[in-house]
């Protein structure tokens, strides 16, 4: 996944259809939030075994909140200067280093 060839190919979406001027990151986050409820209701009174178990329908479905909440986060890191991979790898790193390997899962979630 080339996250800066997505980013521009969100931004030229939204200057194409002159969304630019409402695409702030407060803007965006709120809209992020809201699609990510949409993902969440997926699995609303599912036990964890049918949402480990799901059939192609609500896979597809799945993948589009998905792809949403992700194209909202991709425009939020490009309106405000931040680097996805690094931030990424960044985070990675501290994360190894606040739940070192080897310790049983109580100790570290």
């Amino acid at each position: 996944m080339d996250i800066a060839l997505l980013q521009q190919r969100l931004r030229t979406f939204a200057n194409d259809r002159g969304w630019e001027p409402y695409l702030t990151p407060k803007n965006l986050a709120m809209a992020m939030v809201v699609e990510a409820a949409e993902l969440v209701e997926i699995f609303q009174w599912k036990t964890a075994e049918e949402s480990l178990a799901l059939d192609d329908a609500t896979r597809t479905h799945l993948g589009e909140e998905i792809s949403d909440v992700l194209m909202y986060l991709l425009q939020i890191a490009d309106r405000s200067g931040v680097d996805v991979a690094s931030a990424v790898e960044r985070k990675l790193a501290l994360n190894a280093i606040k739940y070192p390997a080897g310790l049983p899962a109580s100790k570290t979630v």
